[in-house]
This record gives structure tokens, sequence and C-alpha cells, in this order.
């Protein structure tokens, strides 16, 4: 891991559905092992931008770069050849419900890559151990709670083996209780350096894990800094008016 390159860039990117501008001139780095999290109010364009990272949203204008490679340039073979290096996991856990858990995650690995079903079937046994699901190797998603199902997807996307990780609000569809045993597991992730970037709510885990804060609101990022700066001295008028709301809630 080397904290001085620079794994993925957006130079001048805008997004706009039709008359609706959700980005404006986004120049952001994510450097390699680095936890961002997108903090902002609803409607601010966090998971547009998330999502126009690896170009699930095409950007109106703009360029992203991965590991020095436009990505607005490429075939959409090249960009799912790309894909595969960002490891993505969304609000819903879209497992496929007639697979077993383990087979759910052998299933790319083993079309995409070509893995061997042995190779394949060892990997998803680790996976399942590092996200504390060891047990649950042949049960089916719709039998899990929740919390149970999002530590498969990130478990599944992390079957790939990405160079980063997206996670578009991975605990906003969970019951209070299970949140924590997916932010362990993000966590836990972080600790043994991958590359996040992760649009969240969860301050608690913006303060304790993140590395940078981008503090999101009115179709561009307002405010970029670190948690302590952020939390305790939030520069822009937008973002103390956003902390203040947050903590009286």
């Amino acid at each position: 891991m080397n904290p001085n390159k620079v794994l993925l860039e957006t130079k001048h990117l805008n997004k706009a559905f039709a008359d609706n501008v959700v980005l404006q001139d986004v120049n952001e780095q994510v450097h390699e092992g680095q936890v961002i999290c997108l903090i902002g109010p609803s409607g601010a364009g966090k998971s547009t931008l998330l999502r126009c990272l690896n170009l699930l949203d095409q950007p109106t204008k703009g360029a992203v770069l991965f590991a020095g490679q436009d990505l607005t340039q490429l075939s959409e073979k090249q960009l799912d050849e790309i894909r595969q290096q960002m490891g993505m996991v969304f609000q819903q856990f879209n497992l496929f419900p007639h697979m077993s858990i383990v087979d759910n995650l052998k299933l790319a690995p083993m079309r995409v890559k070509g893995m061997s079903d042995s190779e394949a079937q060892a990997m998803a046994v680790a996976l399942l151990e590092q996200v504390g699901l060891s047990d649950k190797e042949q049960a089916y998603p719709e039998s899990l709670s929740g919390g149970q199902q999002q530590r498969v997807a990130i478990a599944r996307a992390l079957s790939m083996n990405p160079q980063m990780m997206l996670f578009d609000e991975p605990t906003s569809a969970l019951d209070p209780e299970m949140v924590g045993e997916v932010l362990k597991v993000m966590q836990d992730l972080a600790h043994k350096g991958m590359t996040m970037v992760v649009v969240t709510h969860e301050m608690g885990f913006a303060r304790n894990v993140a590395d940078q804060i981008w503090f999101m609101a009115d179709g561009g990022i307002q405010e970029v800094a670190t948690p302590q700066e952020f939390f305790d001295h939030p520069q822009t008028k937008r973002a103390q008016d956003f902390l203040a709301k947050i903590l009286e809630s």
C-alpha cells in the first residue's frame, strides 16, 4: 500500500439529470489506503457522486480517473474490467435468493475470473469467516437478518479482490440493532488498509474511521477536512448548520 499513490481522481466532474444539476465541478483525489466518508444532507448528491466514480451514472462533463485511466473514455468491456477493481455495496443487499450464501460468493469469481470451484469455495469460506458468518455457508438469504445479508454483500464484493470499495449508505436499510455488526466489518476492512469511499449518515463511524470527510451540499463538495477538524471546527456555514441539526437529533 502506497499512501502517496492517487488511486482515484475526479476532474471537473459534473452530473445533471435534464435541468437538475446534481454535481458541479467536483475535483477530488482518493489515495491508496484512504477511507473517505461522504456526508451531508439528503439530496446533496452523495450517492450520485459515488455512482459516477465507477460510471454506474455517466457524468455529464469531466473525467474520472482510476489508476490513471479515464473511465469516461473506455469501452463498456474495458469499464467492466475496471469495475471488478471497485467493489460496490448498496443499501439493498441484492443477493440471489435461490442460491446458498456460499454460492452467492462463488458465482462471480468462477464466471468472471475463471476461478475453479475448489478455489472459489476456499475463498468464499475465508471471506465468510472474515465477516463473522462461517456458520451460514449453506443458508439462504431469506433466513438471514438484514445485517447478516449486508455482511454477505460485503463479502461478495470482496470476492473479486478489488483495489477499493464503494459503500452507498450500507446501513440505512437496517434495523438499528444490526447497524453495529456491519460497521464493525467495515472498520476491520479499513484497519487492513482497504481503500474505501463511504456515503454514510453514521457520524460515529465517520469520526472514528475516516481519514478524510467530504461534506457535500448544494451539488458540490463544500468542505474537505480530517474528522477532528470537521466535527470540532467546521469552516463553512453550511457544515455548521448541518452538524447543529445532527447533534440536536
